[in-house]
């Protein structure tokens, strides 16, 4: 059996006027030579000839031409007195209005897609607004506290030059922190309401990894940590800056929970018709409790390392692989290491051995 699609009629208003005039005029004239038959089939008064006269006609065209112009004008006008009304609804903030998408113009049509898509930005630009509010003041408290209490030390005369650039140090954490923190709730809150990944370009991912592996070279040194790397040759199409995010997210939050002397291991190999990233550490591992919100915004299980991170590293993970069509899986457990898996299809990605 044959399933009946429903054919969608694309017009112009232009045509829709032209149309619509053809058929006002056409049914003004039907409707007046009606009337005029009527006239002079059942009428033989001397009025008749008056009745039938170019001027009668002319009155008469007028009239009913009146009274279905106003009718479909109506009609016509019903669609933009709906934008017209919301576009009110939107001034007095009211970002929950959409209108219908189904019109039978072109135009009428772009425009409530155009207003809807609109109206979608206005309200997630509110709703980012509302969560940097929120969560700044929430986190900004401890690094402010700090500076503020640093800086009012320095104002002892009589401290000496090692005091003195001791706590200016601890000032330059704490504002590093701060400048971090505030890049990290701007791009999350600004990926939490994003839904299409723009700027995609084909790059090698492997190279990607170890190129942003470096930029941690001396973190990782710091801890005498042994490097396995495993990465395959793999042409990815995808935003190399937001991929970027992931590996730097991981890789640091594996170097912050390695132990010392101990082994940071980062595979990127094609499987089975996917893609695997998987960044492992050797470290502290998580309870189940804290495995249950690793990817919560501002969660922190391990409070000991809390003044290196603020909570938002695995949400900006989770959020970007999600944006990009991937997934995470992470496992992990108490006193053996944590191991994070990045999956995406190979349907976007060239793979060369």
């Amino acid at each position: 059996m044959y399933k009946r699609t429903k054919t969608k009629v694309n017009l112009t208003i232009r045509w829709i006027f032209a149309i619509i005039s053809a058929i006002i005029i056409s049914a003004t004239m039907i409707l007046t030579f009606t009337i005029i038959f009527v006239i002079l089939k059942f009428s033989f008064s001397p009025l008749t000839g008056a009745i039938t006269s170019s001027s009668f006609i002319a009155v008469l065209s007028i009239v009913v031409g009146t009274i279905i112009s106003s009718y479909v004008s109506s009609k016509m006008l019903r669609p933009i007195l709906k934008i017209n009304d919301a576009a009110k609804k939107v001034a007095t903030g009211d970002y929950s209005v959409r209108l219908e998408e189904n019109s039978i113009a072109n135009e009428i049509r772009q425009i409530a897609v155009n207003f809807n898509v609109m109206v979608r930005e206005l309200s997630n630009t509110e709703t980012l607004a509302n969560d940097f509010i929120s969560n700044v003041s929430h986190e900004f408290k401890t690094p402010l506290s700090a500076i503020s209490g640093y800086a009012t030390l320095l104002q002892d005369d009589t401290l000496i030059k090692e005091e003195r650039e001791k706590y200016l140090d601890y000032i330059l954490e704490n504002t590093g922190r701060l400048t971090n923190l505030t890049q990290n709730i701007l791009s999350l809150s600004r990926l939490e309401n994003q839904e299409i990944v723009f700027q995609k370009e084909h790059f090698l991912l492997d190279e990607q990894i170890r190129r942003v592996l470096l930029n941690y070279e001396g973190k990782w040194e710091d801890k005498n940590l042994t490097i396995d790397l495993n990465l395959e040759r793999i042409m990815f199409y995808g935003n190399q800056s937001l991929l970027a995010q992931v590996w730097s997210n991981l890789i640091d939050n594996a170097i912050k929970f390695s132990k010392q002397d101990g082994t940071l291991s980062i595979d990127c190999v094609s499987k089975e018709g996917s893609i695997l990233v998987t960044v492992k550490d050797d470290g502290a591992g998580m309870e189940d409790e804290v495995k249950k919100h690793a990817f919560d915004k501002f969660y922190q299980g391990d409070r000991s390392h809390s003044e290196k991170g603020n909570g938002l590293g695995l949400a900006l993970v989770q959020r970007v692989v999600t944006l990009c069509g991937g997934t995470v899986a992470l496992e992990s457990e108490k006193g053996k290491g944590t191991s994070i898996t990045v999956l995406f299809s190979l349907n976007n990605a060239q793979s060369h051995k």
